[in-house]
Order: C-alpha cells, then structure tokens, then sequence
C-alpha cells in the first residue's frame, strides 16, 4: 500500500579513488599514505562495494580474479610474497598487475619491495598503505562503500525523531504535516528533515536525511522559513535518523475503512523494505502531536515484547471462553471502593 509517490534518485555508478581516499581521510578517519601513482587516482574508478584479496591471483590463478574491486595487501599476502625469491615475487605481482586494478592498499603497516612499487607504477595503478588491521579496514571501507553505492529515494513528508523513533509524517500538500513536526519539537522532539525527506537503503535498513539545502530549516504556511536549530538549539534536530515508521494523514472519509483494533497492520515498501503504516485521519480536535508520541511509545512497547492489541484480544477470549451466563452484565474492574470523601 503505497502512501505517496517516491522520486528516484539515479544511483552512483563509480567513485574516483582520489575521492574514496579523501573521504576515507576526512570521515572514516583511516590513515593513508601513498606509494606510487597517485597523480592517476583521478583517472581510476571504483564500481562497487566488496573489496578483494588477492592471494590466489597472486599465486597464479586468475580465472576468478575480481580485478575491478579494492585489491587488499594483509599479512597473508606479504608474507607469502616474502617466501619467495625475488624474481617468483616479480612474477606473482605481474599476476594482478596485469589487470586493470583501480587502487592497491597494503594494510598493517606491510610494506611491498621498491622493485614491486616500481611494477605498480609502470601500471599507473595507484598503491596505498595504512596501519590498520586488515579485517577493521575492510569493515570501514565497506561501509563507507555501501552508503555510496547505496539506493536511494525522495520523498515528501516531515521526519521526526519521537522517544528514539523515526517517524515519518506523509500526506496531501497542506494537510499539516510541518505543523505537526514543529510542534512535536516544540515538545523536546528532534527534527530531522522537512518537506523533502532523502532515503537511503543501508544494509536492509531505511536512513533518513536531509538535503543539503533544507537541513534544520522548515516552511511554515502563512509564516514562511524558519530555522529549527537557531530557535530552539542544536537539541532540537538530528542530521540522520533510520525510518521505522510512517504516520500518513489525511482526511476524514466515512466511506472508509479505518483500523479500530491494531491487530491488522499495513505496511508500505521504499526501496524494496516494508515500512509500518499507520493511516491517520484528521478530525476537529484530535491531537495528532500527541498521536505519534503514543505511535513511538506503542511500536517501542512491541519491540520488547508487548502489543497492547494482542493482550486485550486474549482478554476477549478468555472473557468469552468462560462466561456462562449470556445475559449476565459485565464485571466492573473494581469490587469494592474505599471511603473517597473530600
């Protein structure tokens, strides 16, 4: 059940190795230090996530060999390299070099022969080194890759982030829906994007963000922009936020079915990940804000364990499973009260 249209956003399809290395720098804080051929970085591309070890290419089978990707120099490889003479490492090296790689990064402070760098420079294939551990670069850089490589979707709608919750506030143009996120903040709650909402698929996961032009800020009908973060402080908005729930409004239709219950749970699915969806309608009086405070409270209470549906459901149940007399009146909750006189 969708519950508005999604504007993609084209995917990347490469990344300089000069860019990754900067980013890899300045974000993900890895220390790099080049050997050779860093002047052809610019000219070199990576086009996809997973990284590659090249021990078998190094030992001379090349038929799988997945030159394309991130080629990683740890112990094992210098120390296989190290175990051999001086024309078998040339010869083993030559086995990778040959392809196309687009950067070679020796991890653990390893360190590669001249005579090997000098190959890899003849190539224009750029070579990095770091004091990492090879496994926690690779973590790193993997994730740094698949945020970059990751899907990603606009939408329309105010994100908000209620007792650690991400909420999603969608609906019609003009319904309310900055209204809603404003006073939600208003309220201790942290904003997070408004009007257009970036979704990016991490791992399975929906992250939220917004664009650079519109971070903290926030239209207002009949008032215009306002700055979130400069009226009611950095406390107040969040650059990130994963989504978990989207709260949908619209108007009150009587030919329309809504849920009573919560025992029937729609979802909605962004990018291949199904969303909860709660369809809300607006009437005089009702306190949306308060609303979605009990939506993140409720969906927290079903992540531990309880659901308030299913509980008096089984209630139900068992009041009918035991009730023998049909005409009998319902049992007050209290038998007996105590003296209340003021």
């Amino acid at each position: 059940m969708p519950f508005g249209d999604h504007e993609s956003i084209p995917k990347k399809e490469k990344i300089p190795v000069s860019y990754l290395v900067e980013r890899l720098q300045e974000r993900v804080q890895i220390d790099l230090q080049n050997f050779v051929a860093e002047s052809t970085a610019d000219q070199r591309y990576v086009t996809e996530a997973d990284l590659h070890r090249p021990g078998l290419a190094l030992a001379g089978f090349v038929k799988l060999f997945t030159h394309q990707r991130i080629q990683i120099i740890g112990n094992t490889e210098t120390n296989y390299l190290e175990d051999l003479s001086k024309k078998e490492q040339i010869d083993a090296f030559k086995n990778i070099t040959q392809f196309d790689i687009p950067v070679l990064i020796i991890t653990h402070n390893n360190v590669l022969p001249d005579y090997l760098l000098e190959i890899a420079d003849e190539e224009n294939i750029p070579v990095y080194g770091t004091s990492l551990e090879t496994t926690h670069f690779m973590h790193l850089t993997r994730d740094f890759l698949e945020d970059q490589f990751a899907l990603q979707t606009m939408v329309h709608g105010s994100m908000v982030d209620v007792y650690g919750i991400g909420i999603l506030i969608a609906g019609k143009s003009g319904i309310g829906k900055s209204e809603v996120a404003l006073d939600l903040v208003e309220r201790g709650h942290r904003l997070v994007a408004d009007d257009v909402v970036i979704l990016t698929k991490k791992s399975n996961v929906l992250m939220t963000s917004a664009t650079e032009m519109n971070k903290h800020f926030m239209e207002i009908r009949g008032l215009g922009i306002i700055d979130i973060m400069s009226m009611f402080g950095v406390r107040a908005i969040r650059y990130q936020k994963r989504l978990e729930v989207v709260l949908e409004l619209s108007l009150w239709d009587e030919s329309k079915d809504i849920e009573r219950t919560g025992l029937n749970r729609d979802t909605t699915s962004i990018l291949g990940v199904d969303i909860p969806l709660i369809n809300l309608p607006i009437t005089p009086g009702k306190n949306i804000t308060v609303i979605a405070e009990v939506i993140a409270m409720n969906y927290l209470l079903r992540h531990y364990g309880y659901d308030a549906a299913e509980a008096f459901q089984d209630k139900v149940k068992s009041h009918i499973a035991n009730k023998t007399d049909p005409n009998a009146m319902p049992r007050r909750a209290i038998e007996y009260f105590e003296g209340d006189i003021e």
